[in-house]
């Protein structure tokens, strides 16, 4: 398998080839999923969900995901990592920088970020100093708070309107990838068509350049509510390898997500 780099990932948008991404939090799994051909692995802050057991990622800080990233860089020596920024790390472009520098030299590959307009700014200064960004619009988990709780976002005229102009504000400053969650199926296709960039989706259809699941959730093992987003592999073909390897196979073939995982 190639190694995976940001040209890689432009040129797979460009050739149509569907990008596939999944969290991992240690070296065992990261190990597993590079070798069944998941192209990215990201260390998201959901670890405070799945791992810690919070009901939410508010509390997870820098420290955990440095300490989860050096796990997953150790396990997948050639990987394209991306790291979550948690809650309250990035509130400035100064913060940011303070932040960031303990995950790249842990061994992100990139960095990514929830958030609009605001984050411009920042998104700037980080790649003017070499650190890649991933965007991340729609439903943004450390803003659970603000929406009330994990709603669909983008579902009037208006708010897709400014998700899109969003969008490409973010591509404009300078963000090398976009993560889309719970957002309408047609308003994912419309961000992914105005882009350069890839775009990843999480409960925004099969319409992007990519999916990104939770492990935890693609093998049935998170505690409490399963998403309507994901699909538990692990039941459908009752080894983790093989569930790996049919994730892989269906974001590939646009066999998934499907309409029951999508939101029209």
């Amino acid at each position: 398998m190639a190694k995976i780099t940001t040209a890689v990932l432009q040129k797979m948008k460009q050739q149509a080839d569907k990008i596939t991404m999944l969290t991992a939090y240690d070296a065992s799994f990261a190990k597993l999923f590079a070798e069944q051909g998941v192209d990215v692995l990201l260390i998201g802050d959901s670890l405070g969900m799945v791992l810690q057991g919070h009901s939410d990622t508010l509390p997870v800080t820098v420290a955990d995901i440095t300490y989860h990233t050096k796990s997953v860089r150790a396990g997948a020596p050639d990987a394209f990592v991306i790291a979550d920024l948690p809650f309250m790390s990035y509130a400035t472009p100064e913060q940011a920088m303070q932040s960031v520098t303990p995950l790249m030299q842990a061994g992100a590959n990139m960095v990514k970020l929830e958030g609009g307009d605001f984050l411009l700014p920042t998104i700037q200064a980080l790649t003017e100093r070499g650190v890649p960004v991933c965007g991340h619009l729609g439903l943004t988990p450390q803003s659970v708070h603000i929406f009330g709780g994990y709603k669909v976002q983008g579902k009037t005229d208006a708010a897709a309107d400014a998700m899109l102009a969003q969008a490409k504000a973010l591509q404009d400053a300078g963000a090398q990838l976009l993560v889309l969650e719970c957002i309408p199926t047609p308003l994912a296709r419309r961000i992914t068509e105005a882009l350069r960039i890839p775009v990843i989706g999480i409960g925004a259809g099969n319409v992007t350049d990519g999916q990104v699941l939770v492990m935890h959730d693609l093998l049935g093992i998170s505690s409490g509510y399963i998403p309507k987003f994901s699909k538990n592999y692990l039941a459908q073909t009752g080894e983790i390898r093989s569930a790996i390897a049919a994730y892989v196979s269906e974001v590939k073939s646009q066999v998934f997500p499907g309409t029951e995982h999508s939101f029209n």
